[in-house]
């Protein structure tokens, strides 16, 4: 099927059971293989392509006005795009925005990543929500010339992302410290200059703004890599360990964050918070268990209550796994759940200050509806401190 019809292809995205669409390509030329997925969000198109808990995954944007902000330094929520490629309705225009400081188009051809215009995102939705999460190639070529056979097979060969540790591929190589806090206007991203605890975040792919947020409620952060033992983490003394997002399958990631995560609490009566793989890693280490998803949640419009306070935030989501909350042991209760499937979105231990949530606190969509748990975070150090 041809959607672009009054020019000539340059991209072709072909699906594992056969269906191929057609676009006009943008980004990088070349051939990739994926998970396609869709997100829902209105805004926020470069941290998503940053965010490293895409990574395996191309993103379709149900929202068509993709890359007309442009793309700036200062949104990226890691170093280079994460996502594999990325899917739009309508190609990229030029930019119009004080902030902008390259076009998306050559943002993605720097950084090795593909685009494909033109497609009917509204379908390719469709098909995602009924079948599930496909695997799917991703080609762009100026020429137009593509071997779709060879495309169905490359995506019928995509391994998918279960049993798939990729937290590994996206973690930091080494430690190193943050103190950047949130943006805020008309200063822009400043330091903290005197935090009160000192925090452990092990990064399973950690975004910027995660990092911000914890700096912004008072902490002195280390990072340190997915690998770290709970060792590592008790030789820094800290007041608190916080767990980040990530990609991949939890249970893959948890053949060593889970044991890390044991020992802390075995060991220690501290403070723990999680966020997306990090409270997957958390259920897990609990007793719980992960299951993949459909399509998953992906968005900034995502209704979550609070199951405690009967509060509801709009949150921010990116996962295709979750925590079943049936699988839940004595000692942990849930706290949060999604208004659209009733799937868990929060845990705490009744006993201890140890919690996480599934959504993104730091990604502002409410826009500060979640922003209290990292208070609560650090309100739990402040409680430790003072027994």
């Amino acid at each position: 099927m041809l959607e672009t019809a009054t020019r000539k292809p340059t991209a072709c995205l072909a699906l594992a059971d056969g269906t191929v669409f057609y676009g006009i390509g943008f980004g990088v030329t070349g051939q990739t293989t994926a998970e396609l997925c869709f997100n829902t969000a209105m805004t926020g198109y470069q941290e998503i392509m940053t965010d490293p808990s895409y990574a395996g995954q191309i993103v379709t944007f149900t929202f068509p006005h993709i890359g007309n902000t442009g793309v700036n330094p200062e949104d990226d929520e890691t170093a280079d795009p994460v996502a594999e490629g990325m899917v739009v309705k309508w190609d990229p225009t030029a930019s119009s925005n004080w902030r902008a400081a390259e076009e998306l188009t050559d943002w993605l051809s720097k950084r090795g990543r593909i685009g494909v215009g033109g497609v009917d995102t509204r379908r390719l939705t469709r098909a995602i929500r009924q079948q599930g999460a496909p695997h799917v190639a991703l080609a762009h070529d100026p020429d137009g010339n593509f071997d779709i056979d060879a495309l169905v097979k490359a995506a019928r060969g995509f391994s998918g992302l279960e049993g798939l540790d990729l937290a590994k591929e996206v973690t930091c190589a080494q430690s190193y410290q943050w103190n950047e806090m949130r943006w805020a206007w008309p200063e822009g991203y400043k330091a903290q200059t005197n935090p009160k605890h000192k925090v452990v975040a092990i990064d399973y792919g950690a975004k910027r703004n995660i990092l911000r947020c914890l700096a912004s409620a008072g902490c002195d952060v280390t990072v340190l890599p997915a690998s770290a033992t709970a060792n590592d983490i008790l030789a820094l003394n800290p007041d608190g360990v916080f767990l980040s997002n990530g990609p991949g399958d939890p249970a893959a990631t948890g053949a060593y964050a889970v044991p890390m995560i044991q020992g802390v609490l075995d060991r220690s009566d501290l403070p723990v918070f999680g966020i997306c793989l990090g409270h997957q890693m958390l259920a897990l280490a609990l007793g719980g268990k992960t299951v993949k998803m459909n399509h998953g949640h992906h968005g900034a419009n995502h209704p979550v209550k609070d199951l405690e306070t009967g509060k509801v935030e709009i949150t921010s989501m990116n996962h295709g796994f979750a925590v079943d909350s049936q699988s839940l042991p004595d000692g942990v209760k849930e706290t949060h759940t999604s208004l659209f499937d009733g799937s868990n979105c929060g845990i705490r231990m009744t006993d201890r200050p140890v919690f996480s949530v599934q959504y993104h606190p730091e990604a502002s969509p409410g826009p500060q509806d979640s922003y209290y748990l990292f208070e609560r975070f650090a309100d739990a150090m402040d409680k430790r401190a003072a027994s």
